[in-house]
């Protein structure tokens, strides 16, 4: 066996060069680094390894000898286009408990780690992009947007400042968050992994996990600093995936056209000197899995009578246990980072993003429901079956037609 290699380490093999995390502290200097690189693994001060779900395909790479498992990556000319200026909630002890705010500049916090010699990674980066959907260029054809040149271009495509975020969870503010005890959280993730990651267990002062699962993106339209001024018109939806629909524009739900419709109306107020906001979620099929969802749709379209509202959660919680594994507690961490403390157009019928958003000290002054023109005739099942479950409430929520919201003045 590969004497470097350590199956379960101990409080007892810290080393000197061992950073202590104060997560939430309102410094950078106060709060330290996450180091989460297995270049040096005396330096670790967390469990798994950076890259999420992708961290097993680099371990596939070394294996083929394909990728050199000593890599330090040449971080030269990959700062973020735009800076995402430090907010009040990231020294706000459990504000942000998910992801590590200071992971986008880690040479403008940590450059004194980085010359000692300690493989810090970023877990957040900032690019420009341009998005190119055909139901942009049908609002424009259809005179509910205009191009401007400048948000919106001639050839519609629309303007936005990307963000990838990876995940990185604060177990003890996490535990705290949920509501239950650390030891309790730190066992439940190591039993329901067949044992992944032994230090859950054996190592309580290693206070970060970084889970093998995918990172969330932004979409910021219009100006990004803007985020953070509750007197800019902000517009959101904050959104899970969906695959099948978002990208193959499956029918049988209304996630790709609230998506697009949310982008539509993110630019629309981004012209009209707010900023629009979307984030992306990778929470395929409510948590569950596409696998999960397609055999939830299988079951659903062959009970008798067909596919009905009265049995579209039903079928998936006897298949998966659940309705929903969603738990929408850590989705306003991201709202968090860039500084958010109004929304004025939350596109979402969701009670549970609602409840999470508003719970988490945010204000909510509008929201918005799909535009009945958009939802796909095998959807309307969907629409109906949430209804029932109280999935969101119709006197809470403005916007059932397109002309109704491009029209109003919802900022007020």
């Amino acid at each position: 066996m590969d004497p470097h290699i350590v199956l379960t380490s101990h409080t007892a093999h810290k080393s000197s060069r061992f950073i202590e995390l104060n997560w939430g502290a309102s410094e950078p200097s106060e709060r330290g680094p996450v180091v989460g690189t297995i270049s040096d693994k005396a330096d670790r001060n967390a469990i798994g390894s950076h890259g999420g779900s992708y961290s097993i395909y680099r371990a596939l790479s070394i294996a083929q000898g394909a990728f050199p498992p000593d890599h330090r990556p040449d971080l030269t000319d990959t700062e973020p286009t735009t800076v995402i200026e430090p907010q009040p909630s990231w020294g706000t002890p459990g504000a942000i408990v998910s992801l590590d705010p200071l992971g986008a500049s880690i040479g403008r916090y940590f450059s004194d780690y980085l010359e000692a010699g300690y493989n810090i990674q970023p877990t957040i980066a900032v690019t420009q992009a341009h998005l190119q959907l055909p139901e942009i260029a049908d609002a424009i054809d259809k005179n509910r947007l205009e191009v401007d040149g400048r948000f919106v271009g001639s050839d519609a495509n629309v303007a936005v400042t990307k963000v990838a975020l990876d995940p990185v969870w604060h177990l003890r503010s996490m535990a705290a968050r949920f509501g239950i005890a650390e030891p309790d959280l730190r066992r439940v993730l190591y039993m329901e992994t067949g044992g992944m990651y032994p230090e859950l267990v054996t190592r309580p002062d290693l206070e970060v996990l970084l889970p093998p699962i995918g990172s969330t993106t932004a979409y910021v339209f219009g100006n990004p600093s803007d985020l953070s001024n509750p007197e800019v018109e902000l517009t959101l939806r904050v959104h899970d995936e969906c695959n099948g629909s978002d990208v193959f524009g499956s029918d049988i739900c209304t996630c790709r056209p609230y998506l697009t419709w949310a982008i539509e109306d993110a630019a629309r107020t981004a012209q009209r000197g707010g900023v629009g906001l979307v984030v992306y979620y990778r929470k395929e099929g409510r948590a569950l899995g596409e696998v999960t969802k397609f055999m939830v749709y299988n079951a659903r379209k062959r009970q008798e009578g067909g596919d009905s509202a009265a049995t579209y959660f039903e079928r998936t919680e006897c298949v998966a246990g659940v309705q929903d594994a969603r738990f929408q507690e850590l989705m306003p961490d991201v709202l968090h980072y860039f500084g958010i403390t109004k929304i004025h157009n939350l596109h979402s019928m969701s009670n549970m993003k609602y409840d999470a958003i508003a719970g988490s000290g945010i204000e909510v002054v509008n929201r918005l429901s799909l535009p009945a023109d958009l939802v796909p005739a095998d959807a309307q099942v969907e629409i109906a079956a949430k209804k029932a479950a109280g999935y969101f409430t119709e006197d809470d929520i403005s916007g059932t037609d397109l002309d109704t919201v491009i029209g109003r003045d919802l900022s007020k």
